[in-house]
């Protein structure tokens, strides 16, 4: 056989692996939705939180986010990877101060202000990539800014009416990521668009 020849074939590998974006959605949504039900005031925070917040929001993000990696996606998985990573601090945040080893950790209302605040800023930044992606997109991303923003200065400024506000708000980020989800599935189980995304 010719080396010359051999050299030169080019092999393309089709990548068929399932579309990893509806569990990203999923779980941040999910989650989102369920926290933020606790930040309006109808239910105090909760196990069932943490456990959604471990689990759906942090690793079932995570592996969305390598699973978007691999696909070549660094919008991707740059946001499942982070988000999926701020759910596991934040669940860490509550938790660290109730062990024997945290007790002296506890968390403070200006200190959560400035991690909810850089969360904020990262959060813009990926929604000024977005104007390039999806409308759905766009609109998690913007209503995920000025969630963690509101967030922010409640924790900032104690105030507990923001705070209840930013519940409501947050409510309405996850439910748009959620129908992101169940978006993507329907239009491709369906191979058409059934739900705009």
């Amino acid at each position: 056989m010719d080396t010359n020849t051999a050299s030169n074939q080019t092999i393309i590998i089709k990548d068929n692996t399932a579309n990893p974006a509806p569990l990203g959605l999923l779980g941040f949504g999910m989650t989102t939705i369920l926290l933020n039900i606790h930040n309006a005031g109808i239910f105090e925070l909760n196990s069932m939180i943490m456990g959604m917040g471990i689990f759906m929001g942090g690793i079932a993000q995570i592996f969305a986010g390598l699973q978007e990696w691999k696909k070549n996606n660094t919008f991707g998985a740059t946001a499942f990877v982070a988000y999926g990573s701020f759910w596991l601090s934040l669940v860490a945040i509550w938790l660290i101060p109730a062990t024997s080893f945290g007790a002296a950790y506890k968390s403070s209302e200006p200190a959560l202000g400035w991690y909810l605040l850089l969360w904020g800023l990262f959060t813009f930044f990926m929604f000024i990539g977005t104007l390039k992606l999806s409308r759905l997109l766009q609109i998690v991303f913007f209503t995920l800014t000025v969630l963690f923003i509101l967030l922010a200065v409640s924790a900032f400024t104690d105030n507990k009416s923001l705070h209840k506000f930013a519940g409501y708000e947050g409510i309405v980020c996850g439910a748009s990521a959620f129908y992101g989800c169940c978006a993507l599935i329907i239009n491709e189980v369906y191979g058409k668009k059934v739900l705009p995304f």
